[in-house]
């Protein structure tokens, strides 16, 4: 490859465009796809993968012939971490680029902030990522999990397995405090006592008051829901002041890999249910990780939302297929059919027509002292069912709404 196109290409990566066509002969125009996650900034750790894994499906299926006979090409920005450059440039793909699709955000803050727009300009994103649920909007494809996959099966099992006693550290913001009422809701429904709770302004690194609450408290295990480089400080703190107890969370390792990060024993006893990290040791979550770092040498771990991103967008192929269209409307039919699914990393995944978020395989990946990952337990095909039960219904209506435990959509 010549100097100029690896010049333009480590260029594109950052901000711009990216035809992935490679060599292949296309006639026809091609289909647009937004891509707005961080490069930079607080995130960047979690994220710089999915703009990678992005990468990778779109270059596999343009050397397969594209979507229906169109090369994909991507549209690529970064946004730094910051939720006003999510704004900017959602504007920017819908309005000047007019790309068919998006995929956007890591945190929930990032996702409100652009969701608006999202919806204004009639737009169509998939979130990739983990989150506290809740979202009900036509406009949104969710491939991350959500509490009641995780939480349903993650607090259970710390209950049976280490005691009823349960104190939360979470991020002050949607993400936390949505997640913490879900921690509150199954702890109560499994016979368990919550003994403190505290939320962590974002940009936080010190934890000697958190730590000594802790201790206090006297938890048979922390949930820590901990989001960011500041706020993952408390992991080594905690260590060092021989807290020395379980933990479990939703986003630790699965995201940012602090096992791989931190020094042994920081992250000891740590269970995270999770739907995909590098260290599943299956036929197909080896084949992926093996073509992802022979295309990204120096990728440091192919984490859920790298998984979340590179399937999504062979969902994106199949659901633009089956519709003959990459209008929303004509895409949304075809979700409504209920049988969106494909054979991904982790395992089988399924689109649910009523929330449009997705099925998944949920693995317990327990840290060891050395920070080795096993794997106790696995759900198969743990459906994101709470929005539909509770009343959300996109086949039916579309509120464009977040809701929460305590604040469900009104029923029909």
């Amino acid at each position: 490859m010549t100097s100029n196109v690896l010049r333009g290409l480590r260029a594109a990566a950052l901000t711009g465009t990216l035809v992935l066509a490679y060599g292949h002969a296309f006639a026809a125009d091609p289909i647009k796809l937004g891509v707005l996650e961080d490069q930079s900034g607080d995130f960047a750790v979690a994220t710089i993968g999915k703009v990678h894994a992005i990468q990778l499906a779109a270059e596999e299926i343009n050397k397969a012939g594209g979507i229906a006979g169109r090369p994909l090409e991507l549209v690529v920005y970064d946004t730094q971490s910051d939720n006003t450059r999510y704004q900017e440039f959602m504007r920017r793909v819908l309005q000047r680029d007019k790309v068919d699709a998006v995929f956007a955000g890591f945190s929930s803050a990032s996702r409100e902030a652009y969701r608006p727009i999202v919806d204004q300009f009639n737009g169509f994103a998939f979130y990739n990522n983990q989150y506290e649920g809740g979202v009900c909007d036509g406009h949104m494809i969710v491939t991350g999990a959500v509490p009641e996959q995780q939480f349903s099966t993650l607090l259970p099992y710390m209950i049976q397995t280490y005691g009823k006693k349960v104190y939360t550290l979470a991020a002050d913001y949607n993400f936390g405090q949505i997640s913490a009422e879900w921690v509150r809701n199954i702890v109560k429904e499994n016979g368990g006592e919550m003994v403190g709770e505290e939320f962590i302004p974002l940009g936080v690194s010190q934890f000697s008051q958190s730590i000594q609450n802790i201790q206090k408290a006297k938890p048979d295990f922390v949930v820590t829901l901990l989001v960011g480089t500041a706020q993952a400080s408390y992991y080594e703190q905690a260590a060092a002041a021989n807290v020395s107890l379980p933990m479990a969370s939703s986003i630790n390792v699965g995201q940012a890999y602090e096992h791989k990060r931190f020094k042994p024993p920081s992250l000891k006893d740590m269970h995270v249910t999770t739907n995909y990290v590098e260290e599943i040791d299956t036929p197909q979550s080896k084949a992926f990780v093996a073509k992802f770092k022979a295309k990204f040498p120096n990728e440091p771990y192919v984490n859920q939302e790298a998984e979340n991103s590179y399937l999504a967008v062979y969902l994106y192929k199949q659901m633009v297929e089956r519709a003959k269209s990459t209008k929303r409307e004509e895409i949304r039919k075809v979700i409504a059919q209920g049988d969106v699914c494909m054979d991904a990393p982790e395992g089988k995944v399924c689109i649910d027509p009523k929330s449009q978020h997705m099925s998944h395989t949920i693995y317990l990946a327990k840290v060891a002292a050395d920070h080795s990952i096993t794997f106790p337990k696995v759900w198969q095909d743990i459906k994101p069912y709470w929005l539909g039960d509770a009343g959300c219904d996109l086949t039916r209506k579309d509120p464009m709404a977040q809701y929460t435990p305590s604040n469900p959509p009104p029923k029909p």
